[in-house]
């Protein structure tokens, strides 16, 4: 776990700490320092490449099943986590926070010698640690059948079963993206002082609200243009609220809007089947995109185990 965005360099180790012990620590302070994989891990990881070790997996028994059937054998289960401090903007800092974690998982997915990890869980936890957050991964990593390793290993947030359809129907999810953004709007000449004049459209907050909307939803486009060449689905966290201020100064609106999609590779003018359910773990409550109730989908900082 990284303190990222601070000078924070590693805790000493205690007095008495077994030198393997220290060694240990040492060599993830500097692992991470240089984005790679710390040596006890990559240990693990080729260890259940190379069948050597026992495979790990967060997909259930009947998943196991179908992914096998279709070419894809479980590697590992494989980690990775943000603690980032986002001292400038706690919005830009959540795609700081995946960006970093995301790499990592990658570089995991590497050294297992994966092709894809799937089942990818987001989960992100508001720490009581000055302005900081905890950004974490974690999936399983898979071989495909036939395939050499991948140097860059898509990551899915898809379980096994969806991707196994996905990829029949010529649909590769491909990987995460996130589009952010915030503003401040200074409200000079109280035009959104309304509450006296019964049901009336604020212009000013509407206009402001559709610029940063927009705003995020073109950094998610540009965050999702390397990785494919269309949005799965996508989930979103927004806020408005007044800044505290003296009553005698004009108001202050702070906005901001989170995106989260997973990106797909599809080939273009094919339609999909129409029996294909489409399903992204990356939702607030317990209910699917795939559900047919209506629900609310959103951002949501959760220190439960589990999805958004």
């Amino acid at each position: 776990m990284a303190f990222t965005g601070s000078p924070w360099s590693g805790a000493p180790p205690s007095p008495g700490e077994p030198p393997a012990a220290a060694a240990r620590w040492d060599d993830l302070v500097e692992s991470l320092r240089a984005g790679a994989v710390p040596a006890a891990i990559r240990r693990r990881l080729e260890g259940a490449r190379a069948a050597r070790l026992p495979w790990t997996a967060t997909l259930t028994p009947a998943e196991l099943l179908i992914a096998q059937r279709h070419g894809l054998r479980p590697i590992a289960a494989v980690s990775a986590t943000c603690w980032l401090y986002y001292g400038w903007s706690w919005t830009e800092g959540h795609r700081q926070g995946w960006e970093a974690a995301l790499r990592r998982l990658r570089e995991e997915a590497k050294a297992a010698g994966a092709n894809a990890v799937l089942d990818v869980k987001m989960r992100t936890v508001r720490l009581p640690v000055a302005d900081s957050m905890d950004f974490t991964l974690i999936g399983t990593a898979v071989a495909v059948e036939g395939l050499p390793a991948s140097p860059e290993p898509v990551i899915a947030t898809v379980p096994a079963l969806e991707f196994v359809k996905l990829i029949e129907a010529d649909v590769v999810p491909s990987g995460i993206a996130v589009g952010t953004a915030y503003d401040v709007l200074m409200d000079l000449w109280g035009a959104t002082q309304l509450a006296l004049m019964g049901n009336v459209e604020s212009t000013l907050l509407s206009q402001f609200w559709e610029r940063l909307r927009r705003r995020a939803q073109a950094a998610l486009r540009a965050s999702a243009a390397g990785q494919g060449n269309g949005v799965l689905a996508h989930v979103n966290f927004s806020e408005m609220r007044v800044l505290p201020g003296d009553d005698n100064q004009p108001k202050r609106y702070l906005g901001r809007h989170i995106v989260v999609a997973t990106t797909v590779d599809a080939r273009r003018g094919d339609p999909l089947p129409h029996d294909i359910g489409m399903v992204v773990d990356m939702c607030a409550g317990a209910t699917k995109l795939t559900g047919r109730r209506a629900h609310h989908q959103s951002y949501a900082s959760d220190d439960r185990e589990g999805a958004i």
